[in-house]
C-alpha cells in the first residue's frame, strides 16, 4: 500500500499525504509547500509516507 502513497505523492502530493494521516496538520503544511513549490510538496509527501 506504501508503493500506491508513494505514487499518489510524486503525481499529486497533498492526495498522497491525506492517505497516510487524513486532514491533519500535515495535510495543510503539504498544501501549502504544494502551492510555494511542487518539488518541496513532493518531498515533504515522500516524507510523511516513510515516517508514518
Amino acid at each position: 500500500m506504501d508503493i500506491i502513497r508513494i505514487i499518489c505523492a510524486i503525481i499529486l502530493p497533498p492526495l498522497g499525504v491525506f492517505l497516510q494521516v487524513g486532514l491533519g496538520k500535515h495535510f495543510w503544511i503539504n498544501i501549502l509547500l504544494t502551492l510555494l513549490g511542487f518539488i518541496p510538496g513532493v518531498i515533504h509527501a515522500i516524507w510523511v509516507i516513510g515516517r508514518y
